[in-house]
């Protein structure tokens, strides 16, 4: 089921998928990329629940961070890192790829990291009690909807295709729209008829990242596929904090 290859390739569940699994299904689950998301945020709900009988919300947003990326494995933040060392540094296109390759974090990718993970778990305290349910589960899947969007809207920068190559190769209009009403319906249940503008919302910003990606290297990777996510997952808590502010 691809659902199941989407949960198997975004988070650490435990759901039986086989190890292989060739470009056809890979693409195949991009369709269940934010279904995929909306289950990671029911257990973030759940937990930020718990958490909330005895913690108070600063303490209980930064645990609640740390379980997001436990959940994931890490792997949309291991994409950020690498992009703030490849992207940020300044060196020919070819050489910014060579860079996004390398498994060890330099600088710019720990100072990323840290300031992104220290701006959403802040962003996430100050949320009113009654948004965070809906945003624990909405953003997730907003965050991975830029994914799938990604994939099938911009060009693969490498050759050689990784995961995300693979992912690309199987994926397409079909899976985008599967993929599309299932963050908007996350959107909707979380946020009444304002959910409505999330994902004309959500396009923008990946647009906009995504254009600022391709003046740096001649296309995407699986790599800038998790920044993407980070970013607007980030943005999205950073935003909903504002409004919770007024």
């Amino acid at each position: 089921m691809p659902i199941l290859v989407a949960l198997k390739f975004l988070t650490v569940l435990p759901v039986p998928a086989p190890a292989e699994l060739p470009p056809k299904a890979m693409g195949r689950a991009v369709a269940w990329y934010p279904l995929a998301g909306v289950l990671v945020g029911l257990l973030l709900a759940g937990a930020d629940w718990a958490l909330g009988l005895a913690l108070p919300a600063a303490l209980r947003s930064a645990l609640i961070i740390a379980l997001w990326v436990a959940l994931t494995g890490g792997l949309h933040l291991d994409g950020f890192a690498d992009c703030c060392d490849g992207l940020l540094a300044a060196c020919p296109p070819e050489r910014r790829l060579e860079i996004l390759r390398d498994t060890h974090a330099g600088s710019f990718a720990v100072a990323g990291v840290t300031l992104l993970l220290l701006v959403k778990a802040a962003a996430l305290a100050e949320l009113p009690a009654a948004w965070r349910l809906g945003a624990l589960v909405a953003v997730p899947a907003l965050g991975r909807w830029t994914m799938a969007y990604a994939l099938v809207a911009y060009p693969y920068a490498r050759r050689e295709p990784g995961l995300g190559g693979l992912a690309k190769e199987g994926a397409g209009l079909r899976e985008l729209a599967v993929a599309s009403a299932t963050a908007l319906g996350a959107s909707l249940t979380a946020w009444g008829w304002a959910g409505l503008a999330a994902l004309p919302a959500t396009w923008a910003l990946t647009a906009l990242v995504a254009r600022w990606i391709m003046g740096r290297i001649p296309g995407l990777t699986g790599d800038t596929y998790g920044a993407i996510c980070e970013v607007a997952e980030a943005a999205w808590l950073v935003g909903l904090a504002a409004l919770g502010g007024r």
